[in-house]
């Protein structure tokens, strides 16, 4: 193997990813931090991440555009449920409005991150997926917004005799877009977001399709198009009428999900009772449509203008609850003995989930691996140095979290200048009892629990997957907290001076700073 051709500047921050998170990143550190040299390295030729990965028939958000959208930048499609070439497209948009383009590095896979404590800086290995090169970047500080799954790789169970199958079976993630269903039988395995977005696309113009559940998954209806947002448009400025709708959708969120966890049986009572009116009298909804667990304990599936129940009731489509039993050269027999004769199967069996985007991480020689680490703030890793993980809500859309991240890492680089430090670190103290990062059911989450970090059974350490708290915390909260540890300045540095904005920064950060608590430790 020849040696990594190595860029010999050092950059302020490195950050991986140029999907939404990492481009949303990129924009933030321009307007709050002037002057950071950064790059991006994307793995793949394009960016966009998952908006430009998934090309299933149908691809669309399963949040609203007025809080998946960046917080700088108003949603301008008709659609609050929008479709994923529209929402590529706004993520272009932003990356050619501020000039990030020319700042990423196309077809560069990152394998390894080793951090040196002598230097501060860390060293990056990367693949050039073009001639399978590598190359080597210093940056000071590590920004991941690689997502929270495989690119390479799903989830995809085998099933007895599949084998025999005499029809195509795809899975949704490495979607064949020369595929014509067009006449077809389709019988779509699962029951998540991406079923419930398949079954109605597909039904348009399939013969028939049928998706194939284990058990039921709470679904709501949500209207495509924001009333009030449209409406807001025509009499408010552009911005202040993208802030309101923001802001009314996030209440509004976050109220139905404290609701949910405060009366979870009138809550899910009032599910069932919303998918029964949409699929009319005599459906077996106890069946289909009622799930064993809580709202929330797992993720809503969210349908636009309930097109998924208006292809049932119209019979374009149905919903069988039943387990497979094995393949046949037909399509599939289950349990129960029933056959599902299909001529295509998509399996759509969810997520591999992964952190870091599998990057090898070390600090002095010694093996980091989110696992073995707990979330500081949902955000950085304990006993990491200058490095901050992009990681959404799970009950709210994924930006909100963010853009509060990009904020805070401006803040922490601000802060760093400041004061001269040149590195940040969380460190766990031992009486902090670990829990799990993901509090849900879902069985992604559940097969990753031997790759997820944890989460500390209090703040800092505490994910609450609250916008408001974690808005008053990350954007708010005092930086050095006795929790983030610093390295001492070194000898003979000085702070610079500080204008008068900074200056207010400064004291706000520092202002409940207890007394005897020291922020810093030698490096």
């Amino acid at each position: 193997m020849t040696a990594p051709h190595s860029d010999d500047a050092v950059l302020d921050v490195l950050i991986v990813g140029a999907g939404l998170s990492g481009i949303g990143a990129a924009r933030h550190l321009q307007e709050r931090c002037a002057g950071k040299r950064y790059a991006i390295l994307e793995a793949r030729q394009a960016m966009g991440g998952t908006w430009d990965l998934f090309r299933y028939p149908g691809i669309r958000s399963d949040s609203d555009m007025y809080t998946l959208g960046y917080r700088f930048k108003p949603w301008q499609g008709a659609k609050a449920i929008a479709d994923g070439p529209s929402i590529l497209a706004y993520i272009r948009q932003t990356a050619e409005e501020a000039a990030i383009t020319p700042h990423i590095r196309f077809g560069h896979k990152v394998l390894t991150a080793a951090w040196d404590s002598s230097s501060a800086c860390w060293t990056v290995e990367a693949e050039r997926t073009q001639d399978g090169k590598r190359v080597r970047l210093r940056a000071r500080f590590l920004y991941i917004c690689a997502g929270y799954y495989s690119y390479t790789e799903g989830h995809r169970p085998t099933f007895p005799g599949e084998e025999t199958f005499g029809g195509r079976m795809v899975h949704p993630q490495f979607w064949d877009e020369s595929l014509d269903y067009t006449g077809k039988r389709v019988v779509v395995i699962g029951s998540g977001a991406t079923a419930v977005t398949l079954v109605p696309a597909m039904a348009k113009s399939a013969a028939h399709v049928t998706m194939l559940q284990r058990s039921p998954t709470y679904i709501v209806t949500r209207p495509g198009e924001d009333a009030i947002a449209n409406k807001l448009r025509r009499v408010l400025p552009e911005k202040l009428a993208y802030a309101a709708t923001r802001w009314k959708n996030v209440l509004l969120g976050m109220s139905f999900f404290q609701l949910a966890r405060r009366r979870p049986e009138r809550v899910r009572q009032r599910l069932i009772e919303m998918a029964a009116a949409q699929l009319g009298p005599g459906f077996d909804v106890d069946t289909h449509f009622t799930p064993s667990y809580k709202p929330w304990d797992q993720r809503l599936c969210l349908v636009p203008d309930g097109d998924l129940f208006r292809e049932i009731r119209d019979g374009r489509a149905a919903i069988v609850t039943d387990t497979i039993e094995h393949f046949n050269a037909e399509g599939i027999v289950l349990r129960s003995g029933k056959l599902l004769p299909a001529d295509i199967v998509v399996v759509a069996t969810g997520l591999k989930l992964n952190m870091l985007g599998d990057i090898a991480v070390s600090v002095d020689g010694q093996p980091r691996r989110p696992a073995e680490s707990m979330a500081y703030k949902g955000m950085m890793l304990s006993e990491v140095p200058n490095l901050v993980l992009a990681f959404g809500y799970t009950n709210a859309s994924w930006t909100l979290k963010a853009d509060l991240t990009a904020e805070y890492v401006c803040r922490l680089l601000r802060y760093m200048d400041r004061h001269k430090h040149r590195f940040a670190m969380p460190r766990r103290a031992a009486d902090v009892q670990p829990v799990p990062f993901l509090e849900f059911t879902s069985g992604y989450v559940q097969r990753a629990a031997s790759v997820l970090p944890k989460q500390g059974h209090r703040k800092p350490w505490r994910v609450h997957q609250n916008y408001l708290k974690d808005m008053l915390t990350i954007r708010y909260g005092r930086i050095a907290d006795g929790v983030l540890q610093f390295d001492t300045p070194l000898p003979g540095t000085q702070a610079p001076a500080i204008k008068q904005d900074d200056t207010r920064r400064s004291q706000r950060d520092n202002s409940a700073q207890p007394a005897g608590v020291s922020s810093e430790v030698q490096p």
